[in-house]
């Protein structure tokens, strides 16, 4: 794989809200980025978004419906704690499937798969409903364009690093890590 920083957008379109990460996957694929960096759609596909991440991406950026008991439409920017993810287990976790793992359980498969540890930032937002529908609600609809621009920022950020030659990004690995900026320095929607 040649990219370093992978933006996942995740969710069920049938599941109006749960869809959001697809419609911001969506209008990310039409701006232009770096070369290092990626945008995938991948729905449902939570155990594909794990194999990519085992097979070079040093980073991600998650973006997913993320029900926090907020106003609907509020965008969150959260780092999880990827040292002590939930453990991948097919016989205890129900939804351990191909076609519709959770975030967290695909984090908990990276160490399954010796992937290692991550930098990841969820850019999430609380959805209104995730009823069996299709669309996004008024305030998650409205959300969408304030996502785009903090993943777009998120990018532009890691970009200017590696401009600068941070220390920490190592340009002899063939697939070099571009820093994402701690969650603190973040922008994030009230």
């Amino acid at each position: 794989m040649t990219g370093n920083l992978l933006i996942a957008g995740v969710g069920n379109i049938f599941l109006g809200d749960d869809g959001f990460g697809v419609e911001v996957a969506r209008r990310l694929a039409l701006q232009e980025l770096p070369d290092w960096a990626h945008v995938v759609d991948y729905g449902i596909r939570g155990m594909h978004l794990a194999y990519d991440l085992a097979s070079g991406y040093q980073s991600m950026i998650l973006v997913d419906a993320t029900a926090r008991g907020g106003v609907p439409g509020t965008i969150y920017v959260i780092e999880p704690d990827l040292a002590s993810p939930p453990e991948a287990d097919a016989d205890a976790n129900p939804l351990f499937n191909a076609h519709g793992m959770q975030p967290d359980v695909v984090f908990g498969m990276l160490s399954m798969l010796d992937a290692g540890a991550r930098r990841v930032l969820v850019v999430g937002c609380e959805p209104a409903t995730v009823d069996y529908c299709m669309g996004l609600s008024e305030p998650v609809a409205a959300a969408v364009d304030e996502a785009v621009r903090i993943v777009l920022g998120l990018v532009a950020n890691a970009a200017a690093e590696h401009d600068r030659g941070d220390p920490s990004v190592d340009d002899s690995a063939p697939t070099a890590c571009v820093p994402i900026p701690a969650a603190g320095d973040l922008p994030v929607t009230p």
